[in-house]
């Protein structure tokens, strides 16, 4: 019983939502304008918020290098933005999806990172790393960014 309620929490979703003091238009360029991502997240020259628009960027993780391939499936300016993610040689394809919506001055904004059981079973892509990776850039990276821009 134990091992079936692993895999069902490892197929749930995961959801990071927070709220900013800002607003939506400058959240969404945060999210969707090149010179804005490098400053909190990575450096994406190929992004561009188009849908089929491709882009890829690396990380490196305990002496490990990771290639994210990455392809835009949505953008709807100032509501919502999703893209694939998958790793180049390994197996695996998850979708990243954020949505935005307007709370009077304030933007709520909600991750959906779905697909992560199709990842290979091994530490580098446990649940709980995105959990930790997510939470650290749309907790606390977005937000400084954010507050510096307001």
């Amino acid at each position: 019983m134990a091992a079936k309620s692993k895999l069902a929490t490892k197929r749930e979703p995961l959801v990071v939502e927070r709220t900013f003091d800002a607003p939506v238009a400058l959240v969404w360029g945060a999210l969707t304008d090149k010179e804005d991502i490098k400053q909190w997240f990575f450096n994406l020259p190929e992004f561009t918020p188009a849908v089929g628009s491709e882009f890829q960027f690396d990380v490196e993780h305990e002496g490990f290098s990771y290639r994210h391939r990455c392809k835009v499936t949505e953008a709807i300016p100032n509501k919502r933005l999703a893209y694939t993610w998958r790793y180049e040689g390994h197996a695996g394809d998850s979708l990243v999806t954020l949505e935005l919506s307007a709370e009077g001055s304030k933007t709520r904004i909600k991750l959906t990172h779905e697909g992560l059981e199709t990842f290979p079973d091994q530490a580098d892509f446990r649940r709980e790393n995105f959990e930790a990776g997510w939470t650290a850039l749309i907790g606390d990276l977005l937000p400084k960014f954010l507050s510096q821009s307001v």
